[in-house]
């Protein structure tokens, strides 16, 4: 019998104002708002709500406020519908949202994490002197990249669908591998991403063994990882390897091409939980129906009516 799941954008996804309809319509998603604020001692309502604010788009602050954001909507999700995922997967960032969805990692600890993870990430690499830029290209795997762009020195750092990746790399380089690929692919698509490091690449890697020590000093309940999809895998995780997978995602490429063809195999229904459905489009790309996406109070809505849910907000 196929089974339910819920999927969870990563970093690139948020967006000014997220959240903003769900916390003023639902005590849940306030409460956990508050508890956001309350553990990392900064306003996540405020960052995510206002329209402008730079600390949404610094890698230490947009971590734990995409993270907020989905649990949010998951939470809100599971209480005003029928909607009781099996399986769990998140893009990058969003892979610790699974986490905590299925029960392997509480809130307030997957906050601390994510904020650590961003405060290393943004520190280990000059602001603005990385890029990554999503490539748009059909029939990649045939059109060999790798080889293509041997000699720029930049690195895929997701693998999204088979008609689209992610370079990742020094500005300069990454800049480089755009003009080469403009100039060969009249059908390229190039779009910058809005990161401020070369995230899931080998300048990730120094950071890795103080992660790692950091990691470890939190509980995980293992039995529950076998629900969630390991980006560094490709595949579901084992409890034994959990952590050291989530070390290595920080600088290996995300395996969502794989991640997909799993959920397309096992699930009969997939919803996207999140500030942006950046996810949908990958499936799309793949050959797959999009899934449903909820992103905000009136995704909600529609979905309860497509389920004959009573409306409640």
């Amino acid at each position: 019998m196929k089974k339910t799941a819920v999927i969870f954008p990563g970093q690139g996804s948020q967006r000014e104002g997220m959240g903003k309809d769900f916390y003023e319509s639902f005590p849940a998603a306030r409460k956990l708002y508050d508890e956001a604020s309350s553990v990392l001692e900064v306003d996540i309502a405020a960052i995510s709500f206002a329209e402008e604010d730079p600390r949404l788009h610094l890698t230490e602050y947009t971590q734990p406020a995409i993270l907020a954001n989905e649990i949010v909507i998951y939470t809100v999700l599971r209480e005003e519908t029928d909607f009781k995922p099996e399986i769990f997967a998140g893009h990058s960032l969003g892979e610790y949202t699974a986490l905590v969805a299925a029960g392997v990692l509480n809130y307030a600890d997957a906050l601390r994490i994510v904020s650590k993870r961003g405060q290393l990430m943004q520190a280990a690499f000059p602001n603005g002197k990385g890029a990554m830029s999503a490539v748009k290209l059909e029939d990649l795997e045939a059109k060999n990249l790798p080889a293509i762009l041997s000699d720029c020195d930049m690195e895929i750092g997701n693998l999204n669908s088979r008609s689209q990746i992610v370079i990742s790399g020094v500005l300069e380089n990454v800049k480089a591998a755009e003009a080469r690929l403009t100039s060969l692919f009249s059908d390229v698509e190039i779009v910058p991403l809005p990161v401020s490091a070369p995230f899931h690449s080998r300048y990730m890697k120094s950071i890795e063994p103080e992660f790692g020590d950091y990691l470890r000093s939190f509980s995980f309940d293992k039995t529950r990882a076998s629900s969630v999809l390991s980006n560094f895998t490709g595949s579901f995780h084992e409890g034994d390897t959990l952590v050291d997978n989530l070390i290595r995602q920080i600088s290996s490429p995300v395996r969502w091409t794989d991640n997909m063809r799993i959920l397309h195999d096992v699930c009969g229904e997939i919803i996207e939980a999140g500030p942006g459905r950046p996810l949908g489009g990958f499936f799309l790309r793949e050959g797959y129906d999009a899934p449903p996406s909820v992103v905000t109070t009136r995704c909600l809505k529609k979905l309860q009516q497509s389920r004959n849910i009573k409306v409640t907000a």
